[in-house]
């Protein structure tokens, strides 16, 4: 037992007046007996017996108060087992990114911790709080109530590793305890190793009932047919299988199509048909589960042709006229010799097809090129010269050509998740013609290898630059040199080379990741460009690139939908952005890595363990007792007791 004010104790020496008291009045006196009263002798023996009784249980009532409320004053306590940290900070982090919004026996897991969190938190409590999207240090519950109260879901998924880093770089003399609230999805034993030993950290894990979900994952053109795209939308399923999901897509909220899928298996695909005309909407479907990944969002631009330049000897690009057609594409063949420069700028992909040496001057304009997101395709001629073209290619990457080599190789190998040929195929092509070439350069390092020899070295390599793309090829394409260009594979390749990132393809953005759009849109370096649509609108960091600006999206928009780039109030463009679908998995946490942590029910059984554990026990409430106890003894003896 300890006091809090342990000098009290020094006045037990008042227990001393009591005893002198009492002493003083059991002084001896002679008596004198007078005839008269002598047969009252036997009675005052008997008197004062009970009298000297009753005088020292007062005393020891009296010695018995004095005591306890001197004890009381001097306020003893037994200290708490964890007294040490009682000066601890509190810091709660709340998950409330997507998978949050699953439900769990009493209603969405984000919401109900909420509200535990209003109905439990003392208003005296000081922590700090941090969710996925915000930060309060040093605050309360009264505070933060309204922020609390209206917290939206958060696209940007769960990190703990992030807060972790921020609660350590939150500089503080004392050791801290750590609330963490999340339903664990994809929660790994990498994020939990920032976690400092030292500190208190307790998981409070929402659980979840619901298993089943329905996300959509991409959309795409699969196909273009005269006047119609036809659109493939890939789902994915999580939980019982055999559901049938009805699934429609609208442009301008305006219904176009509606179809409905029953899953089998965790993969499903649907098609649409729709106008080729400019589209701003999005695919949705119906179903029990999540209701973040039920709607993607995705644009289509106006048909725009485009445009594309080679670069060489006229007569050997005549079989890139059969690939880049009127009807999509504004090809010409140009020599070195005739080359305007100043029209490169207005080009969607470039080919630099076998040139023996780029001039310096070509060169620099090549940099911009690729730097404003254009597309370049290089064929080295036989003869090319390695060291005149490597430190051209050092500008955009790795890739480097080395030695020259004259055995025929053989075309084997196919890159299908390469964004070259991701979707072209319906299945993977195991068995085809090998095409084959007679000379060829060592491409090292091989960088995103899309078409691989069958001595695995690269055939083509791509490098993603700037927002740009820079497709190269180990061989020279004539067809005295190889038969590629008789290979099926020669028109999905260059195809897709050419395409711009954003004529006739699907824009549609995951919100989060650094995207850059390039926008053809001529502006004076004081003008901005503002993305807006009716619940939000933002200016992302751009930069002018003569007839082009560039738009980079790093935290905005935050949230999905579809969206206008403006220029002067004036619609120039069209882009949609979606949340990213790796919350849609409910699968159960492996919650076996929290086994060398705390694992608690609620936010309330926090805080009770923190204040039994914290709190000293403090007796002096029975000293008190004690005292008014012995008090109506003593007052119970002076009237009772003869």
């Amino acid at each position: 037992m300890q006091f809090k004010n342990p000098e009290i104790l020094y006045f037990l020496f008042l227990l001393v007046v009591p005893i002198l008291v009492h002493l003083f009045q059991l002084r001896r006196f002679k008596t004198q007996y007078f005839t008269n009263v002598r047969f009252l002798k036997a009675l005052s023996i008997q008197s004062r017996k009970s009298a000297t009784i009753k005088k020292w249980l007062l005393l020891a009532c009296r010695l018995l108060l004095l005591i306890a409320l001197l004890i009381a004053f001097a306020q003893p306590f037994y200290l708490a087992k964890d007294a040490k940290n009682a000066s601890n900070e509190l810091y709660i982090i709340l998950d409330n990114s997507y998978s949050m919004q699953a439900k769990g026996k009493k209603g969405e897991l984000l919401k109900r911790a909420i509200q535990e969190l209003l109905e439990n938190t003392a208003e005296k409590t000081h922590f700090s709080l941090l969710t996925n999207t915000d930060t309060y240090w040093k605050t309360d519950i009264k505070a933060i109530k309204n922020s609390l109260q209206n917290l939206d879901y958060s696209a940007i998924p769960f990190e703990l590793e992030n807060q972790i880093t921020k609660i350590k770089a939150h500089k503080t003399a004392y050791n801290k305890d750590i609330v963490i609230i999340t339903d664990a999805l994809d929660l790994s034993s990498k994020q939990l190793n920032g976690i400092d030993k030292k500190d208190n950290t307790y998981f409070i894990i929402q659980k979840s009932e619901q298993k089943n979900n329905t996300a959509i994952d991409s959309v795409y053109i699969n196909k273009t047919v005269d006047n119609f795209y036809e659109i493939s939308v890939n789902l994915s399923h999580y939980g019982d299988k055999g559901q049938a999901i009805p699934i429609a897509i609208y442009n301008q909220n305006q219904l176009i199509a509606k179809t409905q899928l029953r899953f089998e298996t965790d993969k499903q695909t649907a098609q649409f048909t729709i106008p080729k005309t400019a589209f701003n909407g999005f695919v949705s479907i119906e179903d029990g589960g999540l209701t973040y990944d039920n709607k993607l969002y995705f644009s289509i631009a106006d048909l725009k042709k485009n445009k594309v330049t080679s670069i060489g000897d006229p007569q050997k690009s005549n079989f890139l006229k059969r690939i880049y057609t009127p009807d999509e594409f504004n090809f010409k063949a140009v020599s070195l010799n005739t080359l305007n420069y100043n029209d490169l700028e207005n080009q969607d992909a470039i080919v630099l097809n076998e040139l023996e040496e780029i001039p310096q001057a070509l060169q620099t304009t090549l940099k911009s090129f690729v730097s404003k997101g254009g597309n370049l395709i290089i064929i080295p001629a036989t003869n090319s010269t390695i060291t005149a073209i490597n430190p051209f290619l050092k500008t955009f990457g790795s890739v480097q050509f080395q030695k020259k080599e004259t055995i025929e190789k053989q075309l084997t190998k196919i890159n299908f998740n390469h964004p070259l040929f991701k979707d072209v195929f319906e299945g993977k092509v195991k068995n085809f013609q090998y095409p084959t070439t007679k000379t060829s350069f060592l491409l090292t390092p091989s960088g995103s290898v899309a078409l691989a020899n069958n001595d695995q070295s690269s055939f083509l390599s791509t490098i993603a630059s700037n927002g740009g793309n820079v497709s190269v090829f180990s061989a020279a394409l004539n067809i005295e040199n190889s038969n590629f260009q008789q290979s099926p594979l020669i028109v999905p390749s260059f195809y897709k080379m050419a395409i711009s990132n954003q004529n006739n393809t699907i824009k549609a953005f995951s919100i989060g990741n650094s995207n850059t759009y390039f926008v053809t849109a001529a502006i004076s370096k004081d003008a901005i460009l503002t993305v807006k649509n009716k619940d939000e609108q933002f200016i992302p960091i751009q930069q002018v690139l003569n007839n082009k600006v560039k738009l980079l999206f790093n935290d905005y928009p935050l949230h999905a939908g579809n969206f206008e780039i403006l220029k002067e109030n004036k619609n120039i463009d069209a882009l949609s952005f979606n949340y990213s679908r790796t919350e849609s998995n409910l699968a159960p946490a492996n919650l076996k890595i929290l086994d060398n942590y705390k694992t608690i029910d609620s936010i309330e059984a926090v805080y009770d363990s923190l204040q039994s554990d914290r709190t000293d026990n403090q007796i002096w409430k029975w000293f008190v007792i004690f005292a008014l106890l012995f008090l109506l003894s003593e007052m119970a003896i002076i009237r009772f007791m003869k």
